[in-house]
């Protein structure tokens, strides 16, 4: 067999060599956190109860509360109920369960234990189970397995022939089926025969055909189409047997007859039929054409009806459908155009996912004999898309063929392959087949060869044989594969049509009738010999075939001869060949040579000249048709075989020369076209790969060509990866070099030519290490970079007689199996690699010479390795590996595996490369990537390989380099981004925790990799003092920690110095570095290898300095405790101290070790000594990246040894200690469970992204992303390349086009289902419970160390803090019992922490105890309420009372219900009922007075209880509500801090309401109750005396005074000890007021504010604070200017309630206060409005008038409301000092409103009888107030006679016009309107009127004298101001108002006239000479009717 034949066929059967490491699985490339591998691990996780998600739904609970408040309510005047009854409740009501032993006296150390044994029973074991992976792209460890290398297949069509007829049957019908593609005018598939001609049609062809073989009769047929467009079609020809008569004539009848006509034309029928019979008979075994049709199959598909129309948003079935088009797209390597996918850009082009159809094809076309050539039907094709069609006008041939078309299946049953070759899965070979359709792809398809093809396709074109003389006018072309000369030399390779034998030897063309020049359309299908000599040879025979049957003329006369000869100078002839055709036989010998040679002595049709053309192509996979390949095939075997001369084309090369010939042939592979070195990639990289390890004996010298081949590789790999670029994975390895690395490359043979037997008893499994190799083959595809090694060769039967027999014989042990050709079907064979001969003495080892050859090359030679740098890289790799597997080394130690040669070599290449790197980074970004990413994978395999040491060695080198540079840059983020991505790529090694030598502690290490079961089997490893110095060394990053672990170091010391604040430029890396960390950490999370706690606990040993690194960071986390109503961050350390620390976490040794030195010589300063520049600004994490640290330290926290935590706590100091509690206070916020309600909410993850947007804008712009992640894109087909290469314009719009692809996937998903959020519930609530239960854990630790060391105790604050914090949030049931254990184990243990140092923790605690005594969930209650039972407990043994707790308790019951919205009393009785029982119970303290304390607090508490229940009730009466809490405020007269908290809450409630005024007097009230403690307390003389400094402001304040007989002193325990009663907060609350007062528009209450606030800083000497004060002074005085005239505070209203429904307000009458310009319809709209929905609409009644009501009236079942403006009213003496607008409204009491009367009881009457009431009420407080409405408490009627009416109108006339005349600026239209009243004569009831009425005559009676007296002198006065008024109008007006003017004057002077004698009338008794009389200044108040009503 010809060697390359041999070689071929090998490399396409042998087995895959496959690299399997054995625990490859649980690199952190695989992590189950980032795969779909979660759900798995959530299983079974147990529901977490919360009682957020308990909490009833809002609509049951509206409508209790709706029927309470239909109910009448009354509130007592008191502030409390009865006391009896509610006592009675509670002692009726029931008690949850008691905690049993609460009470016993158990020492500390056991209840720790028993707490611990609970909390650590049934945990989740692992932590990141529940937290989901961090949103990152593709891992970039994660290196996909290669595609196995298999056959190409475009999209594949099934198409079935189901049944062919025609409107009359005589003659049997051939079929054939092609593909065409018009647009490139090709054939795009081979044929497909198939006849459907029934069982008597075949029978009339009996004598010539043979029995059909079961292949030929396939009548389906599957074809691929690797560039589906819209210009395929599918040709249907049909021929029919030779008859004579051309085409039109034998057409005739089928167009003619009809089948509906078959009874009459009978006869007619009877005799074509009888005339096909004959023409059978004589010339069955020849063809004529008769008709075609075509159909265009992308209509077909797309209008049966693709999927991808129903459904726009995806590409349907891509999925399900492996074969499919998308999916091939990118792995099937279709070339450069390959994505455009279709040639005319129209995307209905997908073949995998139509719905199968159904086709009938009714009209054919008939041949013209003519235009048989495929031109003509190219021409047709192309104009059948027309509209008009020529073809429409010819007559067609009506027939009807049915053929189905549907997407191929994956695998279907039956199938032949194109050599009718059976694929796997054929049950049976009687089955009907299906064929395989050989596709001829319409452009080149790139695909190295896998299967042994070699087929020949003939196609004669046409033959002109017009000139040649003698009758040849049927003529037929018989075609002949010959072996030899002799006529018997034909082979029978030549593949049958339909029904006939599956090869015969000849084929014959169809006959076109009487046509001496024809065109044929034949395709002759040739199976070519797997050798091939020169006598093969294609022979032509022509012949003239008779028609008609005449005497003694032949059936067929040979006219012509003609034969190409198939090996040219050694290589396949094939092409276009237009040959002379000989008039007789050829000579002897003639087939070496070619027919246009001129033989002597031959006759030539047309003078020698070409007159037949034939095309002869051949698709094999053993003739690449490329000259540069084949020269050096042929050298390479010249070689291998040591024949000399060597035959090449027309040279011969002698052995002398064959040296340079090959190196040039070498060279000349450049020039080869691509697609053969494609198909023969892998034979070639074999051969080249051959040439450096076995170099050639050429003339007896060794010949080193291992610098030509390498060069050779580099070229060729360059070129793949340039010109296919579609097909890439993300780390930029083209998929086909991949996969040959990874399956196909094998060391090569050591000895030519010879299948040795391989090393012998290496069978069975041996395991090392990270090499895992089976006998097995795989069965499995998805082998992520698994490799296994197995190979094994199939014996060849018997001696095979020919070379095709050997070829037979080597494929037909491997039946075709599609579905892994190579993977599975070798079980039998359990000895390895039989044909690879390790133990000879190789020449050369390839990884050696590869490594040489690398790093002395140059160039660019050079740049191009580095280019490709990920291939040799892996193939120096696996040849490494091969070569320790044959030679046995595996278990040799690693330091004795390789050379010392070659790891020099390896060294100096690791080193220049990461030498480019540094160099290179900012010009090639891309390049760099690729090349840092090859180089840490290359060390990652060298770590399983290579001693550690070693490999070890060249990551220092390599970050020696780096960090070099590092130094010398001024944005470093590119580079150390690249170091990131290494160091993540190499940590990512399954080893990797071993690599770390995590057993040792640090000491010396004994063994050099002790394994992990004999450390942890040291117990623990902490016995010696030595190792105690030695704690610290753990958690920092020392030198001992990094040189023991060296990678956890590294790793540690980058997230150290990229969180780093004073890192400039690493800000965009935070996430990166982070996300790295948690892959590690949650990657050994899930490792099955480290499940076992104690093992878990060695690998958190490598991580303990994490915890450092993350407190460093604390003021940089994201602050998650915001969202809290909580003041933010615990305030334990200010920034300010962290900076100042000196003696930070970090230590100097971690500087050095980020320069890869042992010494400093940083030229910058370390960053790492934190300096104080206090004022730095912290740039904050992002949320997400924050989450994922405290995640970490949490795993850290969870799994390190517990006793190793509680050495190294005890050697922090205090403030490292509460920084650490700071970072547990974070954890509560940051892990606090969200709640079903919110993931319902959130059901998108929008909300989740716009928090980090910034944080992704920021890493956008600060181009932390580099070129990576775009070719990422750019392979997953994305092809948007940027403009710019830059590592910046490349990624904003590429990142931000992922987030809006995110944005959108969520918006086609929006509704996650419903399980799906009971599913994040789930998890979140166990992650929240887990984290939870980490920081209680940790708290443990830090309580018994402080225990143990009994030092620190001012940490237990922190603790406390924590603690409480976790309470406070969303917890679960399981979390908060542990909880309350550890609180009340942590009281027990320190009770005077709680009770004389932390106070206000303590009010905090009982605030957190009483909200879950209110839980709906009993565990909870039982648990709160026990824990407050001992609280009480403890503090009443500290001093035999509890004060402290009784108030704390009292004020937070207060708070609770004055905040909680959803706060349900019913669960707070039964804990209160609880800790009675508890009380009852507790028999050592049965005989103090303890019991009766907790009995009386817990009656009180029950008291505020009912009564917030009330105020629950008017939740929607915004008054009522106020009243209340006013009320309750009242109730804690005697108890300051309580009134305080009160109101506080007030304030609270007024500000919601926007009553910023009401607000303020709410901070007044509390300010001066502060005041007043505090004077009690000190004596300052600065600060206020009591409330009485507060007049000025509110003259309400005296009420907060201190005198009342109860007062408890401020001196006593627990009284006054909120952190309100010290000066900084009477500062507090004074700004407070301030600020509400200026919001509230009242400037010249700030001022009197600040005039109490001055002193008390001038005598602090507080500058900025008094320059702060005397700006807000200044704005507001200048505010006072401006707003002049434009302030309005409040409009007044008096409401009375009447009727009994009210309950206690019923005949209670308030003035109510409402925003200003507030309408009377509008509080009456507001009141009506909700009074009408509590008492229902028919039941309210609004009185419209302001008169007295009478109560008799009222119906008693109605309730009836009264509401009257007034307005403020004031005394004449008061108007001296209430002069602005200001002093006008407020302070006020008192408040008017005037009604109409007349003594007949009507409003309104005649001037004479017209009476008026003013009403005065007097309100219990002044307004402003602490509330908006306040009761009357004093009304005052005075009624005025209608003369006094009419004084009061004649008064407030002339003060109008007084007004208007002197307005500045001048009014005109307002003084004419006031003019216009006064003197116009229409006036009725106008001044003359009354002027008639009242002053005509002197009144009888002497009271009224002096009213008619006065009344007189009105009038005088009022005349006077008309006439000023008409002056200044005058003055005003302009010329076309004079005659106005004028008319005004004439009335003036009328009415002056009238009034005249009226006004000049005294009377005299009033001017007698004046007695002195004793009377009242204001005659008013003698004279008039004064009613008093009290």
């Amino acid at each position: 067999m010809d060697p390359h034949v041999r070689d071929c066929v090998r490399s396409y059967t042998e087995d895959w060599a496959i690299v399997n490491r054995k625990y490859h699985k649980l690199g952190t490339g695989f992590n189950p956190n980032t795969l779909d591998k979660q759900k798995e691990r959530q299983k079974g996780l147990p529901k977490q109860i919360f009682e957020s998600d308990e909490a009833p739904d809002g609509n049951s609970y509206q409508d209790e509360q709706d029927d309470l408040k239909r109910r009448s309510m009354s509130i007592d005047d008191t502030p409390r109920g009865s006391w009896a009854c509610s006592i009675f409740d509670l002692k009726n009501s029931l008690p949850d369960a008691l905690l049993p032993n609460l009470l016993d006296r158990t020492p500390n150390e056991e209840i720790d234990h028993h707490n611990e044994d609970q909390r650590k029973s049934s945990r989740h074991k692992e932590l990141f189970a529940l937290h989901p992976a961090p949103d990152e792209e593709e891992p970039i460890e994660r290196l996909s397995v290669p595609e196995v290398p298999k056959e190409h297949f475009g999209q594949r069509l099934l198409v079935k022939c189901l049944s062919l007829k025609f409107e009359i049957e005589i003659e049997p019908i051939f079929a054939s089926l092609a593909l065409y593609d018009v647009k490139e005018k090709k054939k795009i598939s081979e044929n497909f025969y198939f006849d459907l001609n029934s069982e008597q049609m075949k029978g009339m062809l009996r004598p010539h055909v043979p029995p059909a073989a079961i292949s030929t009769l396939a009548r389906s047929a599957i074809f691929s189409i690797t560039y589906p467009s819209q210009d395929v079609f599918l040709v249907i020809k049909l021929e029919k047997v030779l008859q004579q008569g051309d085409i039109g004539e034998c057409a005739e009848p089928y167009m003619i007859f009809k089948e509906s006509d078959a009874a009459k034309n009978k006869e007619k029928l009877e005799k074509l039929k009888c005339q096909a019979e004959q023409f059978c008979q004589r010339l069955g075994k020849y063809r004529m054409p008769f008709a075609w049709t075509a159909i265009h199959l992308m209509n077909i598909v797309s209008s049966a009806g693709s999927l991808e129309r129903d459904s726009t948003e995806v590409e349907v079935g891509t999925g399900e459908r492996k074969g499919s088009w998308s999916e091939r797209r990118n792995s099937s390597i279709v070339g450069r155009r390959s994505l455009e996918r279709t040639t005319s850009g129209d995307e209905a082009c997908n073949l995998t996912s139509f719905r199968p159809a159904t086709l009938t094809v009714t009209n054919f076309f008939k041949q013209e004999g003519d235009r048989l050539s495929d031109e003509d039907l190219y021409k047709f094709l192309a104009d059948m898309r027309r509209p008009s069609s020529v073809l429409r006008r010819l007559r067609p041939i009506t027939a009807q063929l049915k053929i189905d078309i549907s997407p191929a299946p994956e695998n279907p049953h039956y199938c032949l392959t194109p050599e009718l070759l059976q694929v796997k899965l054929y049950p049976d070979s009687r089955v009907r087949p299906t064929r395989e359709i050989l596709e001829f792809p319409a452009r080149d398809v790139y695909v190295p060869n896998t299967t042994y093809r070699n087929l020949l396709y003939v196609y004669p074109q046409s033959l002109n044989f017009a000139n040649r003389q003698g009758s040849a006018r049927n003529i037929t072309v018989k075609v002949q594969f010959m072996y030899g000369e002799d006529p018997s030399n034909a082979m029978p390779v030549i593949f049958g049509k339909s029904s006939c034998p599956e090869f015969s030897k000849e084929a014959y063309t169809a006959v076109v009738y009487h046509n001496r020049s024809p065109d044929f359309h034949e395709e002759i299908k040739i199976k070519l010999p797997a050798t091939l000599t020169d006598h093969h040879h294609l022979l032509f025979t022509f012949y003239h075939v008779s028609c008609q049957q005449k005497q003694n003329t032949p059936l067929e006369t040979p006219v012509g001869y003609t034969w190409i000869p198939m090996l040219q100078n050694g290589r396949l002839k094939t092409g276009q060949f237009c040959l002379p055709v000989s008039l007789e036989k050829p000579p002897q010998a003639y087939s070496v040579l070619s027919p246009e040679v001129p033989l002597p002595g031959m006759k030539w049709v047309d003078n020698h000249k070409g007159v037949f053309n034939v095309e002869v192509v051949a698709v094999s996979s053993l003739h690449t048709q490329d000259p540069y390949l084949d020269k050096f095939f042929a050298l390479v075997h010249a070689l291998d075989e040591h024949m000399f001369p060597v035959r090449i084309g027309d040279m011969r090369i002698m052995e002398n020369n064959l040296e340079n010939e090959l190196k040039s042939s070498i060279s000349a592979l450049n020039s080869s076209q691509l697609e053969p070195v494609v198909r023969f990639l892998h034979l070639l990289l074999d051969k080249l790969i051959l040439l450096v390890v076995r170099p050639p004996v050429i003339a007896g010298q060794i010949v080193n060509l291992g610098q030509a081949s390498f060069e050779a590789m580099a070229s060729i790999i360059n070129r793949l990866h340039k010109n296919l670029d579609g097909n890439q994975d993300q780390h930029g390895r083209n998929s086909l070099l991949a996969s040959y690395i990874y399956y196909v490359f094998r060391l090569p043979n050591t000895y030519p030519n010879s299948p040795s037997p391989g090393p012998g008893g290496l069978g069975g499994s041996v395991h090392y290490a990270t090499m895992a190799r089976s006998a097995v083959r795989p069965a499995s595809l998805n082998l992520n970079r698994s490799r296994s090694l197995s190979n094994s060769n199939p014996d060849i039967s018997g001696t095979p007689t020919s070379p095709d027999d050997e070829v037979r014989s080597i494929i037909g042990s491997k039946a075709t199996d599609r579905s892994c050709n190579r993977m599975s079907s070798h079980t039998e064979t359990s000895s390895f690699l039989q044909t690879l001969t390790g133990r000879l003495p190789t020449k050369k080892l390839f990884h050696e010479e590869l490594a040489l050859q690398w790093v002395v090359c140059s160039g660019s030679v050079r740049e191009a390795a580095l280019q490709q740098a990920w291939f040799f890289f892996e193939l120096m790799v696996k040849s490494m590996v091969h070569h320790l597997y044959f030679a046995d080394k595996l278990d040799a130690p690693r330091k004795n595996r390789f050379p010392e040669r070659f790891m020099d070599d390896v060294t100096a290449l690791v080193s220049t490369i990461a030498g480019d790197i540094v160099s290179r980074f900012q010009k090639d970004t891309e390049m760099v990537e690729r090349l840092n990413t090859s180089l840490a994978f290359f060390l990652n395999d060298l770590l399983s390989i290579m001693d550690r040491g070693f490999v070890f060695a060249l990551i220092k080198t390599c970050y020696k380099q780096v960090s070099s540079k590092l130094y010398s840059l001024t944005n470093p983020s590119n580079l150390a981004s690249l170091r990131l991505d290494f160091l993540r790529i190499i940590c990512s090694h399954e080893h990797y925790v071993t690599l770390n030598l995590p057993c040792s502690l640090l000491t010396p290490p004994a063994s050099p990799s002790p394994s992990v079961s004999s450390a942890t089997s040291q117990s623990s490893g902490f016995s010696t003092n030595v190792q105690d110095q030695k704690i610290a060394n753990m958690f920092e990053l020392s030198v001992p920690f990094r040189q023991q672990h060296y990678l956890a170091g590294l790793v540690l010391t980058e997230l150290a110095v990229i969180l780093d604040p004073d890192a400039e430029g690493l800000f965009g890396l935070h996430k990166k570095v982070i996300n790295m960390v948690h892959n590690l950490l949650s990657s050994h999370d899930s490792d099955p290898r480290y499940a076992d706690p104690q093992v878990k606990a060695r690998v958190a040993m490598l991580y303990l300095p994490l915890i450092g690194v993350i407190m460093e960071t604390v003021p940089q986390l994201y602050d998650f405790t915001e969202s809290h109503n909580q003041r933010g961050r615990p305030s334990c350390v200010a920034v300010d101290d962290y900076e100042s620390e000196g003696g930070s976490m970090i230590s100097q040794t971690v500087a050095m070790a980020i320069a890869g030195t042992s010494v400093p010589q940083l030229t910058r300063p370390s960053s790492f000594l934190l300096t104080s520049s206090s004022g730095r600004q912290h740039s904050t994490f992002s949320t997400e990246s924050s989450r994922s640290l405290l995640i970490c330290l949490l795993w850290v926290l969870k799994n390190a040894d517990e006793s190793v935590l509680q050495k190294w706590f005890t050697d922090l100091s205090v403030l490292q200690l509460n920084r650490l509690l700071d970072l547990l206070y974070l954890c509560v916020s940051c892990f606090e469970y969200k709640g079903k309600k919110v993931f319902e909410r959130m059901n998108s993850l929008t909300f989740k992204k716009s928090k980090d947007m910034r944080a992704k804008l920021e890493e956008a712009i600060l181009g932390s992303i580099g070129a990576r992640q775009e070719m990422v894109r750019r392979s997953r087909g994305q092809l948007e390349r940027s403009p710019s290469g830059s590592a910046f314009g490349s990624q904003e719009n590429l990142r931000w086009r992922k987030d809006m692809t995110h944005w959108r996937q969520n918006t086609e998903k929006l509704d996650k289902s419903r399980a799906e959020i009971e599913h994040e519930a789930l998890i979140d609530g166990n992650l929240a419970t887990e984290a939870n239960l980490i920081i209680l854990d940790t708290l443990e630790i830090v309580v018994q160390t402080v225990s143990v060391t009994e030092s620190k105790e001012s940490i237990l604050g922190g603790v406390l803090k924590v603690l409480l914090h976790s309470m406070a949030c969303n917890q679960s049931a399981l979390y908060l019992q542990h909880c309350f254990a550890t609180q009340r184990a942590l009281v027990s243990k320190f009770p005077e922490l709680l009770f004389e140092e932390e106070t206000e923790q303590c009010a905090d605690l009982c605030l957190r105890l009483l909200r879950h005594c209110s839980s709906s969930i009993s565990t909870i209650r039982s648990h709160a309420s026990a824990s407050l039972y001992l609280l009480m407990r403890q503090n009443f043994e500290i001093g035999n009372n509890f004060a402290r707790v009784k108030m704390q308790v009292t004020m937070s019951l207060s708070s609770l219900v004055g905040t909680s919205q959803n706060f349900n009393e019913e669960f707070l009785r039964r804990s209160l009922k609880t800790i009675l029982t508890y009380a009852e119970e507790d028999l050592e303290l049965r005989e103090t007075t303890f019991p009766d304390q907790v009995q009386d607090l817990v009656f009180n508490l029950h008291m505020i209880l009912s009564d917030t229940v009330k105020m629950k009730e008017h939740q929607e009466d915004p008054e009522m509500l106020i009243d209340l809490m006013y009320r309750i405020a009242k109730g804690y007269q005697n108890s300051p801090d309580l009134r305080l908290t009160w109101l506080q809450n007030m304030a609270g409630k007024h500000s919601e309401r926007s009553n910023h005024a009401e607000s303020a007097q709410c901070l007044v009230h509390s300010a001066a109750l502060v005041a007043e403690y505090l004077s009690m307390l000190e004596d300052r003389k600065y600060l206020p005396v009591g409330c009485v400094t507060f007049q000025n402001i509110s003259s309400n304040v005296l009420e907060e005074s201190a005198v009342s007989d109860d007062v408890v002193s401020p001196d006593e325990e627990g009284i006054c000890s909120g952190k309100y009663f010290t000066e900084a907060g009477l500062v507090g609350l004074l700004e407070q007021a301030a600020a509400s007062f200026s919001m509230a528009g009242m400037y010249e209450a700030v001022n009197e504010v600040y005039k109490v606030l001055i002193p008390i800083h001038e005598a602090n000497r507080d500058a900025k604070k008094l320059s702060t004060i005397h700006g807000k002074l200044q704005e507001a005085f200048s505010k006072i200017v401006h707003q002049d005239g434009k302030r309005m505070f409040g409009t007044y209203f008096r409401v009375g309630f009447y009727g009994t429904k009210f309950g206690d307000l019923d005949e209670q009458e308030f003035v109510y206060k409402e925003p200003a310009i507030t309408k009377l319809a509008e509080i009456s709209h507001r009141l009506e409005g909700f009074y009408g929905e509590r008492f229902g609409e028919d039941v309210l009644e609004v009185i419209k008038d302001s008169n007295p009501v009478d109560k008799c009236k009222l119906d008693p079942n109605k309730a009836y409301i009264q509401i009257t403006y007034v307005e403020p009213y004031f005394d004449t003496y008061e108007m001296k000092d209430r002069i602005t607008y200001f002093d006008k409204n407020y302070n006020l009491r008192r408040f008017m409103y005037c009604t109409p009367f007349t003594l007949d009881g009507r409003a309104h009457g005649e001037l004479h009888e017209q009476f008026k009431r003013k009403t005065i009420l007097t309100t219990s407080h002044a307004f402003p107030y602490i509330k908006t409405r306040i009761n009357v408490i004093h009304k005052e009627e005075i009624i005025l006679t209608p003369i006094e009416v009419a004084i009061e109108d004649m008064q407030k006339k002339t003060q109008e016009l007084a007004f208007a005349t002197h307005q500045d600026p001048a009014d005109p239209k307002m003084l004419q309107m006031v003019l216009q009243g006064s003197v116009g004569t229409t006036v009725n009831q106008g001044p003359l009127e009354v002027a008639q009425v009242f002053l005509s005559e002197i009144p009888n009676d002497p009271k009224l004298f002096r009213h008619h007296n006065k009344l007189r002198l009105c009038f005088k006065d009022f005349t006077k101001r008309c006439e000023d008024a008409l002056r200044k109008n005058k003055s005003l007006i302009g010329p076309d108002q004079k005659e106005y003017q004028r008319e005004l004057e004439r009335n003036y002077h009328r009415l002056k006239e009238a009034l005249q004698p009226l006004i000049n009338r005294k009377i005299p008794q009033l001017y007698k000479a004046v007695l002195p009389v004793t009377c009242h200044r204001d005659s008013f108040s003698r004279m008039s009717l004064r009613k008093m009503d009290i």
